[in-house]
């Protein structure tokens, strides 16, 4: 049987998807293909929705059922074996949820990241400092502070994505209120604007302030991050978090809704550059 686990990595949800074009392109039910294997229906489902890790010998006699020919069979599980490794922050299992675990795999294979943050700095562009404070503020939940550090070194580890060759792109709208609310201190509110004014000044990413004086815009119900792939196999996808949990959307309208809302925030919002004048101003009032 094919193994549950935590949280499919991408290349798990891109496998899983060929499988179901596969199986569709032989004209073949989810039910025929169930008895290829000789399990329940509901398998096959799981299988193509990346909900169960992907076991080799499944895998071989599902493609050969498909029509799949040998030197392909040989590239599919090889894809199959690579996607199967675990991410490197599987090493931070014993705090990161199984529901953020998909995000943080998406984030490292994304080509753009767009992103809404009302809140908080967004967590690819916080300093050490900024992190704690906000951890330590009960912001996430009640953390002990062993687990405390080791969400912040999670949080800088993922940072690493910006400065590796090939680097997302990244667009933050970030709303005036994570700069009206303070974490840690002058100091840390100091350091943290530093660091998003270099972030500022690297090519593949983009900041917007949205101003309180822009009144309102159509992206106050909440944050949420839209992730862009260069694998043709993947559509945009849209998280979504909240209190417990997140959602991940990939329906066409629910993204097509989300990316609406992006593009109008960003019109709205101050320019890349107007962004930068309003951060080094905040940073003279501190």
């Amino acid at each position: 049987m094919s193994e549950p686990r935590s949280a499919p990595t991408v290349g798990q949800v891109v496998l899983g998807k060929r499988l179901q074009e596969l199986r569709e392109r032989a004209g073949l039910s989810r039910e025929q293909a169930a008895k290829v294997l000789r399990v329940a229906q509901a398998t096959i489902r799981r299988m193509e929705t990346a909900e169960v890790a992907l076991k080799i010998p499944y895998v071989q006699l599902l493609l050969k059922a498909y029509g799949i020919t040998e030197a392909e069979n040989d590239a599919f599980v090889e894809l199959t074996e690579e996607a199967n490794q675990p991410g490197w922050w599987q090493r931070f299992h014993g705090i990161l949820p199984d529901w953020f675990s998909m995000y943080v795999s998406l984030e490292g294979a994304a080509s753009l990241i767009r992103q809404y943050e009302p809140h908080f700095v967004p967590g690819v562009l916080q300093t050490e400092e900024y992190a704690r404070a906000i951890m330590m503020s009960g912001a996430v939940g009640e953390t002990s502070p062993e687990d405390i550090e080791r969400h912040v070194a999670l949080r800088m580890e993922r940072q690493s994505l910006l400065t590796r060759p090939d680097a997302p792109t990244l667009w933050v709208v970030m709303d005036e209120t994570v700069l009206r609310r303070h974490a840690g201190g002058r100091d840390v509110m100091r350091g943290q604007i530093d660091r998003l004014l270099r972030a500022a000044d690297l090519p593949h990413v983009t900041l917007q302030i949205a101003e309180f004086s822009s009144g309102h815009h159509p992206g106050t119900y909440g944050p949420f991050v839209l992730f862009r792939f260069a694998m043709p196999e993947l559509p945009d996808m849209v998280y979504s978090e909240y209190l417990t949990g997140a959602v991940y959307l990939d329906a066409r309208p629910e993204v097509a809704a989300h990316l609406e809302v992006m593009d109008r925030m960003a019109a709205q919002a101050a320019t890349a550059q107007r962004t930068k004048e309003i951060l080094k101003d905040f940073r003279k009032e501190l």
